[in-house]
């Protein structure tokens, strides 16, 4: 998998609540989620993520609650990774349930800038900051994570499966 784009940059411990407020949580609807995404945090996300497609993030990105609406909104806004120095467990699992594709990359998500233009190669697991030159090194996924973020996630992954057919 690869993505090219614009990075929104955020910082450390970035947590559910402030990805998808708790207000929001009465749907379940994607793209009502999505035009509620990070608004607490950055009122300006619905308009970066039009062009944007990548967020960088700090320390312990998704952190707080355990809901699923926050992978949700980010990926219905149009996020197609999310690279970060860490994540909470339970984000990290909800996420590739859902399909996101997200990167642990300490030094990606120190030294990549808000606005810089990145270069994503997920199955060799090299992220380039096209803006800098700076290149950074990655854990690609292993097989079977690849196949459910291909798949859209767990469910289509499973279908899949059932169904005799590879991902």
């Amino acid at each position: 998998m690869k993505v090219a784009s614009t990075v929104i940059k955020y910082g450390d411990h970035v947590d559910t609540d402030v990805i998808i407020p708790a207000r929001y949580l009465n749907t379940s609807d994607p793209a009502e989620l999505a035009s509620h995404c990070m608004e607490d945090l950055d009122s300006a996300f619905k308009a970066k993520a039009e062009t944007a497609k990548v967020i960088v993030a700090g320390r312990n990105f998704g952190c707080g609650s355990s809901r699923e609406h926050a992978p949700i909104a980010i990926k219905a806004s149009g996020i197609e990774l999310v690279i970060a120095d860490s994540f909470a467990r339970i984000f990290y699992r909800n996420a590739i349930d859902i399909g996101l594709p997200i990167v642990e990359c300490p030094a990606a998500a120190a030294a990549i800038r808000d606005g810089d233009r990145i270069e994503a190669d997920l199955d060799k697991g090299v992220i380039v900051d096209t803006t800098t030159g700076e290149t950074f090194e990655a854990a690609p996924f292993p097989a079977f994570i690849e196949e459910i973020i291909a798949a859209g996630g767990i469910e289509g992954f499973v279908r899949t499966k059932i169904n005799g057919k590879k991902a």
